[in-house]
């Protein structure tokens, strides 16, 4: 008996989610229909141009931007952040550090340390 192996796809949305770019700015016909494993693991391995290109200058996803600007999602949100930004708008908002920025760094990093000193603690136990 041979077994018969199906190729493994996923939503251009998981795709581009996986791949750390904003969907909306990719290429139509990345968005259109599925992308395989394969597919995904060569645009990983090999990024075309604009791939690259999304990579470097944006607009970038939240979870993107939450870890350049060193907040979370969240923090995100109740600073007034919506919407995709791009790395020049990242790195003005770097520059000016408005106060929710501030804050929410500051709080990030006691979730940090707390996490740390937790995995500590846990690791410390018999």
């Amino acid at each position: 008996m041979t077994s018969h192996q199906t190729t493994q796809t996923m939503k251009p949305a998981t795709a581009a989610k996986k791949l750390g770019v904003y969907l909306p700015a990719t290429p139509a016909e990345f968005q259109q229909g599925t992308v395989s494993r394969t597919e995904l693991n060569g645009l990983q391995a090999d990024p075309p141009e604009w791939l690259r290109e999304l990579r470097r200058n944006g607009p970038h996803p939240r979870p993107v931007v939450a870890a350049k600007l060193g907040v979370s999602i969240a923090g995100l949100a109740r600073g007034g952040v919506t919407e995709p930004l791009t790395t020049e708008q990242i790195e003005t908002l770097k520059q000016e550090r408005p106060g929710w920025l501030e804050k929410e760094q500051a709080t990030q990093a006691e979730v940090r340390k707390e996490a740390a000193r937790l995995k500590q603690r846990k690791a410390e136990r018999p």
